[in-house]
């Protein structure tokens, strides 16, 4: 029995020394030789699901223009936001821009031009809050249709208002807004 035990010991006191490291080998070095590039069927696949869609699509990329629209609109959506904009782009330069948006139960957003001024024209028209730096109005033309978002500027609404305010999108050909 005492053997056993010494045996076992002595095991274990085996088991937990550390034994030296060979050091590493050393490969002879081999020329670098360039590999061609990879046939087309050899070609990576996608690895982000989004691109593997939009691969074989005729995707163009939208065409950077000075932004030129008209619109004197109002629309009241199914939940009851009412919009009220007048709007004149030439060129990429703001002439005209007034926006009222009401939304039901929460408040009203109201934006003028004479409290902006414009900062860029391409490729978004960009007005900046003359009092609140934070406060962008961004204006972009996206196929047939122009939109108009508002970044930062809850100061410009009652209350949580901007909490609810959405992009107000106009139709470029006939200025109709929704």
């Amino acid at each position: 029995m005492r053997f056993a035990l010494a045996l076992l010991i002595g095991a274990l006191v085996a088991g937990c020394a550390d034994t030296p490291k060979a050091p590493p080998e050393e490969l002879p070095a081999e020329p670098t030789v360039e590999a061609p590039p990879p046939s087309p069927e050899e070609a990576p696949k996608f690895k982000n699901s989004t691109l593997k869609y939009l691969a074989n699509r005729n995707l163009k990329p939208q065409p950077t223009r000075p932004l030129n629209v008209r619109s004197r609109c109002s629309h009241r959506d199914a939940i009851g936001t009412q919009t009220r904009l007048e709007l004149l782009v030439k060129e990429a330069t703001v002439k005209t821009f007034s926006a009222q948006v009401s939304m039901k139960g929460h408040g009203t957003c109201s934006f003028n031009l004479n409290e902006f001024e414009q900062v860029e024209k391409l490729p978004q028209a960009l007005l900046r809050h003359k009092k609140q730096s934070d406060c962008l109005v961004r204006m972009w033309e996206q196929g047939p249709k122009v939109t108009i978002a508002f970044n930062s500027c809850p100061k410009s609404c009652d209350g949580k208002a901007f909490d609810y305010l959405w992009p107000i999108m106009v139709e470029a050909k006939s200025g109709q807004c929704f």
